[in-house]
C-alpha cells in the first residue's frame, strides 16, 4: 500500500498540480493531508475542489484553515501579511467550502498503517506549536502511540527516530539529518529545477515523528513542492522534492492583490 502524505497545500494550485502528478506516476492508493489547504496562495477554492475529489482522501486541520472558517479574530497573533491572506481567503470561499474546513478533525489515526495525522503537535494540537528540534519532539513522542506520526505547519522538513526501550546506550531521540538535507548557502538554480528523493526505512521497533515540508510554500530554502510517499510493503518513507510552475503562482498572488512578500518568498523557498 502506498500513501501519500502532504501539507501546507496553502492554495498554491501549481505545487499541488506537481505534487498529484508524481503521486499518480507512483501508483500511489491513498491521499493524506496534514492541513492548511489555505492560506497565503491565491487558490484556495480549486485547491479544495482538487483534493476533496482524491480517492481515499483524509485531512486534518491546520490552523489557516481554522482562521479561514471559523470568522473571528483568532487571525490576530498572525503577522501582517499572513492575516491579510487569510481575511482574502475567508471572502473566497462559500459557506460550504468554510463549513468542510470548520469540520476538519485535529487529528487522524490510519490503524491499518500504524500512523497518526496532525498539523501541529500530538500533545497540544489546538495551541499550533511548532517541532524543530528532538526536545519538542519528546512531547510528541510521549503522545504518540502509532510507530509512525506525520506532521507540518512549520514548513520545514525534519524527521526524528525514538529508539526501542532495549536500546537504552546514547540519546533516545535522534534526527535523521539526511532527511532534512540542510546545506551552508541552500541549493543550487540547477538543483531547485530538478526532482529528486530522499527515503529512510522504517525499523522493527522504532517510532518516527515526520515533518514531511510544505507543499505551497517551503521555508528550509528550497523552493520545490516536499511531500512523502510512505510505501507500507517495503516500510520505506520517500520524501519527493518537485519543482512546479512558481512563476504562475507568484504572479496570481500579484493580480490578486495579496501582499508581495507572500510572492517574493516562493522563489527563495523561505
Amino acid at each position: 500500500m502506498k500513501y501519500a502524505i502532504f501539507s501546507d497545500i496553502h492554495g498554491n494550485l501549481e505545487a499541488l498540480n506537481a505534487v498529484l502528478e508524481v503521486c499518480r506516476a507512483n501508483n500511489v492508493n491513498a491521499h493524506f493531508c496534514l492541513g492548511d489547504i489555505v492560506g497565503y496562495n491565491a487558490n484556495p477554492k480549486e485547491c479544495l475542489e482538487v483534493v476533496r475529489s482524491l480517492p481515499d482522501f483524509l485531512c486534518v486541520k491546520g490552523n489557516h484553515d481554522e482562521y479561514a472558517s471559523n470568522g473571528d479574530a483568532a487571525e490576530s497573533g498572525f503577522n501582517p501579511h499572513a492575516k491579510a491572506a487569510v481575511l482574502w481567503t475567508r471572502a473566497q470561499l462559500s459557506e460550504d467550502e468554510r463549513q468542510y474546513l470548520a469540520n476538519l478533525p485535529m487529528r487522524g489515526n490510519i490503524r491499518n498503517a500504524n500512523m497518526t495525522l496532525i498539523h501541529a503537535t500530538l500533545d497540544n494540537p489546538h495551541i499550533w506549536g511548532y517541532i524543530f528540534d528532538a526536545y519538542q519532539a519528546e512531547d510528541c513522542f510521549a503522545n504518540q502511540f502509532t510507530q509512525l506520526c506525520f506532521c507540518g505547519h512549520s514548513h520545514i522538513p525534519v524527521l526524528f527516530a525514538k529508539k526501542p526501550v532495549t536500546m537504552v546506550a546514547g540519546r533516545k531521540i535522534e534526527e535523521i539529518t539526511e532527511w532534512a538535507d540542510r546545506r551552508e548557502g541552500g541549493l543550487t538554480e540547477e538543483e531547485m529545477e530538478k526532482a529528486d528523493s530522499i527515503s529512510c526505512p522504517v525499523q522493527a521497533g522504532y517510532k518516527y515523528l515526520v515533518n514531511i515540508g510544505s507543499v505551497g510554500q517551503p521555508r528550509n530554502r528550497d523552493r520545490r513542492a516536499s511531500f512523502v510517499i510512505y510505501d507500507s510493503t517495503t516500510k520505506m518513507l520517500t520524501r519527493h522534492r518537485v519543482p512546479y510552475d512558481f512563476r504562475t503562482a507568484q504572479q496570481k498572488i500579484l493580480d490578486a492583490g495579496l501582499p508581495e512578500r507572500l510572492a517574493s518568498r516562493l522563489e527563495r523557498g523561505t
